[in-house]
């Protein structure tokens, strides 16, 4: 199903926090926000640090977008931890389980076959509608600085369009 210009679908998701805490967090309580959701297939495989250090690298302009920054995989917030521990380091974004797989399956990112998300990335607006939806092969990673240009000219977008409309 396409999900753009669709409400996003709601979650309240255990998540392994900047501040290095078991936690969870809420679409819902995200009202207001961007949101970027990060789908990777798991913790401690050969693409995903990659793209991992490249949201940390970017943080900074991802907030001043107004945008949290949610990744997300199959994996337990303890691995997350212990992936942060091992090699990441302290990271400014949550870091989302999704063990029993409901949201790779509601955000169409769930590769039945494997039980693992593939490489979906989501925009989500503050209204909580999908603005922007990606999905690659497990194999490809993705261009940090490419979602943050597709984030701003979303922003943009919006401004022109509501212009338009008066």
């Amino acid at each position: 199903m396409n999900l753009i210009g669709h409400p996003a679908p709601l979650f309240d998701s255990p998540a392994f926090t900047p501040d290095q805490k078991h936690s969870s967090v809420s679409l819902e309580n995200l009202r207001g926000k961007w949101v970027l959701l990060f789908f990777y297939p798991l913790d401690f495989t050969f693409v995903c640090p990659t793209e991992i250090r490249e949201l940390q690298n970017q943080i900074e302009n991802f907030k001043k977008l107004n945008c949290e920054v949610l990744t997300v995989s199959v994996d337990s917030t303890y691995s997350h931890e212990a992936w942060c521990k091992a090699d990441l380091g302290n990271l400014g974004f949550s870091m989302l389980s999704d063990i029993t797989k409901r949201m790779s399956r509601d955000y169409g990112v769930l590769d039945e076959d494997s039980g693992l998300a593939l490489r979906g990335t989501h925009i989500i607006d503050p209204e909580g509608l999908v603005q922007y939806c990606l999905c690659n092969n497990m194999k490809v990673g993705r261009n940090i600085p490419e979602i943050l240009r597709t984030l701003a000219a979303l922003q943009t977008g919006e401004a022109c369009f509501a212009d338009w409309k008066k």
